[in-house]
């Protein structure tokens, strides 16, 4: 019998968060069940900082759906099975601080334990399977790369939000006879630029999936010029890469061991000065970045959110953890997190970007690739 449980919010924020922790709280309080958010992701539950979530008048959880971002936070530094800490002598150590995070739970009496999050934190989450707790996750991340589900939360605002640049840098660079480049996030998966190119009515997809000859996209470009069109829009994926090189990195940061501290960006500059080399026409580069994280989440993300909250809140009550809840063939299911992680089994090892992780990828026979070829979208091949 149920009769608390927390939520938590991990890994970089995307609308529709707050959403999911509505649809989670509002199933539980008409079951009856207390409902609780740890603060920062895995760091409140490292710290046991957590608040109680209630959708009552004047409630922490009432009023939220609109609101981007995550009433509880989020972190993206916080592996609690290799967390960096500093010794007595001030140098940098990595300890497993898992089980406090298990003490906690069982100190606090919470019957379960859900995570919004991406690749990373759901295999934090099997971790915590593995060690006996009752958790349950939801598949978060604008990038749309989490395994074993057809889309996760906050993706669709993230397109829509690349869409609209689109069509506004369509009319300027019209109007100027420019090429305008817009680099979106995606990391190893090239979902973003793919859908939101095909809704912004762009010339060329630049995305990790398919490294691209620069020439061929040059010859796209000029194609277009032939035909009286002095101007393109193309759309790089900053997991981007050209045949036979590498992704660029922007930067490293330390956020511990296990996580991925690579920081993709500057793919869209490489590609607009090579472009206005070879083209002769000028060309323009936007990087759109945060700005597919912030903000109110559309109504189709407010919809999944709801859905994913109310969905997982379900599994909880029906004694069914260690689970991820999923849409599969257009409908809500869940799957093993055991499946979501893969190959990835060892503990304490959640990058997603390992040869053993299991993130979710466009494929060459997917509905975006065929739909774009036949619309005539570029794909650098």
């Amino acid at each position: 019998m149920l009769k608390k449980i927390a939520i938590l919010a991990n890994g970089g924020d995307v609308a529709g968060f707050n959403a999911v922790i509505r649809g989670i709280v509002k199933t539980a309080e008409n079951s009856g069940v207390e409902a609780y958010g740890f603060i920062d992701g895995y760091n409140g539950l490292l710290k046991n900082n957590y608040i109680k979530l209630s959708t009552a008048e004047d409630g922490t959880a009432e009023g939220i759906l609109p609101k981007g971002g995550s009433i509880i936070g989020s972190s993206t530094n916080a592996n609690v099975f290799n967390y960096k800490v500093i010794n007595e002598e001030g140098e940098v150590e990595y300890k497993d601080l898992s089980d406090i995070c298990v003490e906690n739970i069982k100190n606090n009496g919470f019957d379960c334990i859900f995570t919004l999050g991406g690749d990373a934190t759901q295999k934090s989450a099997r971790d915590f399977s593995v060690k006996g707790i009752n958790v349950i996750g939801v598949p978060k991340t604008i990038d749309n790369d989490v395994a074993c589900t057809e889309i996760t939360f906050g993706y669709n605002t993230a397109v829509s939000v690349a869409m609209e640049a689109l069509d506004r840098l369509h009319t300027t660079g019209e109007t100027h006879h420019r090429i305008m480049v817009l680099e979106v996030m995606g990391r190893y998966a090239g979902w973003i630029a793919l859908e939101s190119a095909i809704a912004g009515g762009a010339d060329v997809a630049l995305i990790p999936e398919i490294p691209y000859d620069i020439e061929k996209v040059a010859s796209k470009i000029k194609n277009r010029q032939k035909r009286g069109k002095n101007f393109s829009v193309v759309v790089v994926s900053e997991g981007a890469k050209p045949k036979g090189g590498e992704m660029v990195i922007e930067g490293t940061r330390d956020n511990g061991i296990g996580v991925d501290n690579t920081k993709l960006g500057g793919i869209g500059k490489i590609v607009a000065r090579q472009l206005e080399k070879i083209t002769g026409l000028e060309a323009r580069e936007t990087t759109l970045g945060y700005m597919q994280r912030g903000g109110t989440p559309t109504a189709f993300d407010r919809v999944l959110s709801t859905k994913y909250g109310a969905k997982a809140m379900q599994l909880a009550l029906e004694g069914k953890f260690g689970r991820l809840a999923v849409i599969k063939n257009g409908k809500l299911d869940d799957v093993s997190l055991e499946e979501v992680v893969g190959n990835n089994k060892k503990i304490g090892a959640v990058s997603g970007n390992t040869k053993e992780s299991n993130i979710r990828k466009i494929t060459m026979d997917n509905d975006l690739v065929k739909t774009a070829r036949s619309v005539g979208i570029n794909l650098g091949d």
